[in-house]
């Protein structure tokens, strides 16, 4: 019995350990110290970058309880070698981190604003759009588990240190999860440029999710049946569309400066 327990809490222990996962870059390994809820494994850093982090955090410690080990630069380029990204000096082993479930989240908060993602599986969009979504100060973001790249280095690095600030929630189902939120009072906007009504003419209100497709396909027809509304941006009709990212940073400016005033 013994033996057998401890080779199941030996497979646990392996199963911990790689789950652990490497993020890159200045922004996105610093703001992984400041995070109280994000375990930092370990982090390689070159002589420049540490007297960065002392000379830009002077009163936080950002290194005390973290394994430090110090590399070159060419050493740490083994850590992109992959992914057509800069490491700046920045590498940090991290551990996921772990979050409430959407079903919790809503429970403790009124006047919610979720954005969502159906399909769209860019690394870089989709660090883009958390950025953006922090900035503009979005309650969450709703993406398809088997779709998100969870470790993704580039993802981490696009998102600039944001992804430490924004509540991620991962679903197996988008549109069992729009059904359930449609249930509970939230309205679901869909973003479709074939749309007549511009988005600027909403009062965003109330509990609200701002669906977004992907780039090449637009929304999926199944998830049709469970949007309210579909909006679009007023844009100049000699452009076809604009980039998933950058529409996202107008809608959440736009709808953070209208609660602002309401």
């Amino acid at each position: 019995n013994n033996k057998k327990i401890l080779k199941k809490l030996s497979k646990i222990t392996i199963n911990m350990t790689n789950s652990n996962f490497f993020i890159v870059g200045k922004h996105a390994v610093t703001e992984a110290l400041k995070n109280p809820n994000r375990k930092v494994i370990r982090i390689f850093l070159t002589e420049e970058s540490k007297k960065s982090i002392n000379r830009e955090n002077q009163n936080k410690n950002l290194l005390k309880n973290v394994k430090v080990f110090f590399k070159t630069k060419k050493e740490l380029d083994k850590y992109c070698k992959n992914e057509q990204i800069l490491h700046q000096g920045y590498v940090a082993e991290v551990e996921p981190l772990v979050s409430e479930t959407l079903k919790e989240f809503i429970m403790s908060k009124e006047n919610i604003t979720l954005a969502c993602l159906q399909e769209v599986t860019d690394p870089r969009n989709i660090g883009s759009v958390i950025r953006s979504a922090a900035s503009f100060k979005i309650d969450g973001l709703i993406v398809k588990e088997r779709l998100y790249p969870d470790t993704s280095k580039t993802m981490y690095k696009a998102s600039s240190g944001a992804i430490e600030h924004l509540n991620i929630f991962k679903v197996s189902n988008i549109n069992s999860t729009l059904k359930f939120l449609r249930e509970k009072n939230f309205w679901v906007y869909a973003f479709d440029n074939k749309s007549k009504e511009d988005f600027a003419d909403v009062s965003w209100k109330g509990n609200n999710v701002l669906l977004f497709g992907s780039e090449g396909f637009g929304l999926n027809q199944k998830t049709e049946k469970y949007v309210d509304y579909f909006v679009k941006i007023k844009i100049n009709d000699k452009i076809d569309s604009l980039n998933i990212s950058n529409s996202a940073a107008i809608v959440f400016h736009h709808i953070n400066k209208n609660k602002k005033i309401t």
